[in-house]
């Protein structure tokens, strides 16, 4: 029988059936179409040797008046600098606590360190020591601990513990001392909703609950461990009624005398009595939330540490959300050893809220503005998450409204909370949870000014939206939308597909990100199977097919940026199961690992060590048959050969045809697949046989990259059964 073309329309279409889905692939990794044709990605490739500590969240490119070239790198421990290929630590600090007491307990590499007053660390929080005397005899130097960075592992009211990597040689010690300056805390690792008593399990906490410890036994009784009263070592920061959580039990309490809870009840809330030893942790349960009863997202939400990153000039501006704003100048000749902070000479942020959602620099009148923030700077108990606040034009620390300046402030309405913001090619577009506003500057007496263009189409994340020549494409929680003027809801060949499997309650933790050079919008996210973002769809906006061009894949990224600044894009991989390299973290554990690459370079992955790991793509088609006088799928078809057609093949590609007798079946692969096609292959024999076939392209080795054109085919009817 005569050779016919197999051609397929350009993207993937999973809203149909795998035979339903005539003309078109169903399903890929790693692939990208380009001018109507599937393509293998380019590779990328680590841009430093070390690997970071903890979750990339955000990154930026800026240039300083010199021309120098910098990438901020927000995570949700630190703020980095990515400068001629090294890493350098720009994170804010907090005030240096001095003079307290170390001490070790066992021989164990655990240390304790124990304040004289209440000290507002968290578990997870990164502390800076200096001046250290470690306490004699256990076996560790001054050294050991001099100028490093330690994880805070265990807490209390007055005391935290850290890992020194080192096992200590002796028992309890004591009389040791240092001087503790703690990182700018951040936010979470990933974004959780609580469930329960508490954020994720039965004995789940708040992670800005107040934690103190049991001073005495508290028997399987209805007493206290002292009479009916229940002793704490500090009763600072628990409310004078309320409940506390002391292993997986629930106790409630009627008032506090000095450091005892009194007029407790045991075992509240469907917990169950139980026996605690002197020293367990009591957790305040006031905001914890029970099965059955109606809580707001305040309560139960934790959304992950992020970073709002713009610059001012050469001056770079950092939020952490929901927190405060830092500044770093990259015109400071020591600026690669110092750090962001809030009285940088010239650009101090002093007077900025405390506690905003967003912050940008608007592109032409340089306000600096802050979203979802303070009504009353100063007072995070005034955080409004629709408020706005701009500062005075040229002056990111004014924000008092005068007759002579241009600070202002605004109220949205539609929606709950600001979600995210982006500069746009004749305004700002602001983004709720519910609805798209634009803010234009309009001059005096009002600055800017605001509209409502969409509601409907809220934001999903903070950084789940870009802007490409004044089209705006983002992620809602119902579908995909743009805006070049109007909010378009954009037709999606695999929105099922994504939604299905996405964790809708991690949005703030999908990134968009923008590849102009191959007009591609791709969406990274995380599954429900993931705790982080392990899947990525991709519009491709410059493919003109009706509905659009989409396909999808598991190659997750946790930021991105295109390239501008530097001649390719660069984003970041995260492994929560293994350890990054910088900042060293001593004794570190469950922080995870981001790597940094360059994209659109090579074949392959090059990995900070300067190994190569293979990037694997695959294509695979719809479930063809025979379409001979209407009777689709009623006959079995025979494909004897078929003469592949590549535009482009580096190393070998893998054809592999599969076949199936009824469309709700799985795939066989045919006998003699897989077909391994290289440069000079002109024909395969196949000997396929079935009522449907798909063909599958690949590639499954090093150095192996392809562009696929067309494929001639031999097939023809081969009976009913």
């Amino acid at each position: 029988m005569a050779l016919i073309d197999f051609k397929v329309l350009p993207g993937i279409d999973k809203q149909d059936t795998e035979s339903g889905a005539e003309n078109r692939w169903v399903d890929c990794d790693n692939t990208r179409f380009r001018y109507g044709l599937p393509e293998k990605v380019g590779g990328w490739s680590s841009l430093v040797s070390d690997s970071i500590v903890s979750v990339a969240r955000r990154e930026f490119a800026f240039v300083d008046l010199d021309g120098n070239k910098y990438v901020a790198i927000g995570t949700d421990k630190f703020l980095l600098i990515y400068f001629e290929g090294q890493l350098y630590d720009i994170t804010p600090i907090k005030s240096t606590i001095g003079s307290v007491v170390m001490s070790a307990t066992d021989a164990s590499k655990e240390v304790s360190v124990t304040f004289s007053s209440a000290h507002n660390l968290q578990s997870g929080d990164i502390i800076l020591l200096s001046n250290v005397s470690v306490p004699p005899g256990i076996g560790l130097t001054d050294a050991a601990f001099e100028g490093k960075l330690f994880q805070v592992t265990r807490i209390t009211n007055s005391l935290i513990a850290i890992v020194t990597g080192t096992q200590t040689t002796t028992g309890a010690a004591g009389g040791g001392s240092c001087d503790i300056t703690p990182y700018e805390p951040v936010g979470p690792a990933a974004q959780s909703y609580g469930y329960g008593w508490g954020i994720s399990e039965w004995d789940g906490i708040v992670s800005s609950a107040v934690t103190t410890t049991l001073n005495g036994t508290l028997g399987d009784n209805n007493n206290g461990t002292s009479g009916s009263t229940i002793a704490l070592t500090s009763a600072t920061g628990f409310p004078t009624t309320g409940r506390i959580q002391v292993g997986t039990e629930l106790i409630s309490y009627t008032g506090v005398s000095t450091n005892n809870l009194t007029g407790i009840t045991r075992a509240v809330d469907g917990s169950t009595r139980a026996a605690h030893s002197s020293g367990a942790t009591v957790t305040n349960a006031a905001d914890f939330v029970d099965w059955g009863e109606a809580s707001s997202a305040s309560v139960v939400t934790l959304e992950p540490g992020l970073w709002s990153l713009s610059n001012f000039g050469q001056v770079l501006v950092s939020t952490i959300a929901n927190g405060k704003t830092f500044t770093w100048n990259a015109g400071d000749a020591a600026r690669l050893t110092t750090r962001a902070s809030t009285t940088t000479s010239g650009f101090s942020t002093s007077a900025n809220p405390t506690a905003t959602r967003v912050t940008l620099v608007s592109p032409t009148t340089r306000h600096l503005i802050h979203l979802g923030t303070e009504t009353t700077i100063g007072s995070t108990a005034t955080q409004d998450n629709m408020f706005i606040r701009f500062s005075d034009q040229e002056d990111i620390n004014d924000y008092t409204p005068t007759a002579i300046n241009t600070a202002g402030t605004q109220r949205l309405q539609d929606g709950t909370k600001i979600m995210g913001a982006l500069k746009g090619k004749d305004s700002i577009l602001i983004w709720t949870d519910n609805a798209l506003y634009s803010m234009k500057f309009i001059g005096a007496p009002f600055t800017f000014g605001f509209e409502q263009v969409g509601t409907n189409c809220g934001l999903i994340g903070k950084n789940a939206a870009v802007e490409i020549d004044g089209v705006a494409f983002w992620m809602s929680n119902n579908g995909f939308f743009m805006f070049d003027g109007t909010v378009k809801s954009l037709p999606c060949s695999v929105e099922d597909y994504v939604y299905d499997q996405a964790d809708t309650t991690k949005g703030q933790q999908i990134y968009a990100g923008l590849n102009n050079q191959f007009t591609e919008v791709v969406w990274y996210y995380p599954s429900t199977s993931s705790d982080y973002n392990d899947q990525y769809v991709v519009l491709n906006y410059g493919e003109k097919v009706e509905g659009g061009v989409w396909y999808i894949g598991t190659e997750a990224r946790t930021s991105w940026i295109d390239a501008s600044v530097y001649p390719k894009p660069s984003a970041t991989k995260f492994n929560d199961s293994a350890s990054g390299t910088f900042p060293v973290i001593v004794g570190q554990s469950g922080l995870g690992q981001t790597t940094l690459f360059e994209h659109e370079v090579g074949t392959d992955q090059v990995n900070p060590d300067g190994s190569t790991t293979t990037v694997t793509s695959f294509v695979k088609s719809y479930d063809f048959d025979i379409q001979s006088e209407g009777m689709a799928g009623d006959v079995f078809l025979a494909m004897r050969r078929f003469i592949p057609d590549f535009k482009d093949l580096q190393g070998n590609a893998k054809v592999t045809l599969a076949v199936k007798r009824y469309p709700q079946q799985s795939d066989t692969t045919t006998s003699l697949s897989p077909f391994t096609i290289t440069a000079s292959t002109d024909k395969k024999d196949t000997r396929a046989r079935g009522r449907f076939v798909n063909i599958k392209i690949e590639n499954t080795d090093v150095s192996e990259s392809w562009r696929f054109g067309t494929l001639k085919i031999d097939i023809q009817p081969d009976g009913r059964r």
